[in-house]
């Protein structure tokens, strides 16, 4: 009986773990598009798409609210976004999306993460060049009548890729057409469940179970530290 409390017990804490990762994850994102566009959503993009990211994990609106209001305070420094690029162990590229409110610190913790592992962190550019920056976009698959014609209009304003399933849809559209592809759904009166930038690889590194083990272990390292946002790499 011990036992199966302790193994509920460590579940418990593992999905409590999880949610205040994801709180604080689309918390900097509020407080980022607050301070790059007001506290607005109707007149700051930004800060919808982070909004209904928040709702899609389950967020209480008094934390979006809170997080809305520390960002227009003048005493909040705010968040920068950083990007940073590197080689895992085995040859993996590592792209690492991060908000900080202190680039020393947080460079430092990357740089030790991917030491620790086997890795190296790179220079800009260095690896980007083997991903594709997209923007993903999920809705709810009974606001269209015809996902074959709604398709087709999609490809007028940027789409890579559209995927029709029994709940949702799915989009994939290049980053720099994120914009023409929002203002399109809009226009339809398309509610977004969520969206967010992705880098997708263009080759794939197929490794055996212990190198995805070890390549494993520095994600799970990265995923852990607060200050990233995500992480990307081209592990098959």
């Amino acid at each position: 009986m011990g036992r199966i409390f302790e193994k509920r017990k460590h579940k418990m804490f593992a999905r409590f773990a999880k949610m205040s990762q994801a709180f604080n994850r689309v918390r900097k994102e509020i407080e980022i598009a607050v301070k790059a566009g007001g506290v607005e959503p109707k007149g700051n993009n930004r800060l919808r798409i982070a909004m209904q990211n928040a709702k899609a994990v389950n967020m209480p609106k008094d934390r979006i609210d809170a997080a809305i209001k520390r960002a227009s305070s003048k005493d909040t420094s705010g968040y920068s976004e950083i990007i940073y690029e590197g080689m895992g162990p085995h040859g993996v590229a590592f792209i690492i999306d991060t908000a900080t409110d202190n680039p020393n610190r947080t460079v430092a913790s990357i740089r030790h993460h991917f030491r620790k592992h086997n890795g190296n962190l790179g220079n800009s550019n260095s690896v980007a060049f083997m991903f594709e920056h997209k923007a993903f976009i999920k809705f709810e698959r009974n606001l269209i009548e015809d996902p074959e014609e709604f398709e087709l209009e999609l490809i007028d304003h940027g789409l890579d890729e559209f995927i029709a399933e029994d709940d949702f849809c799915y989009i994939y559209t290049a980053f720099e057409d994120f914009g023409a592809m929002q203002k399109f759904l809009d226009s339809k009166n398309i509610e977004v469940n969520s969206s967010e930038f992705q880098y997708i690889p263009t080759t794939y590194k197929e490794l055996t179970e212990e190198q995805q083990a070890e390549v494993n272990a520095l994600i799970d390292m990265l995923e852990e530290d607060e200050d990233v946002q995500s992480v990307f790499h081209n592990m098959q």
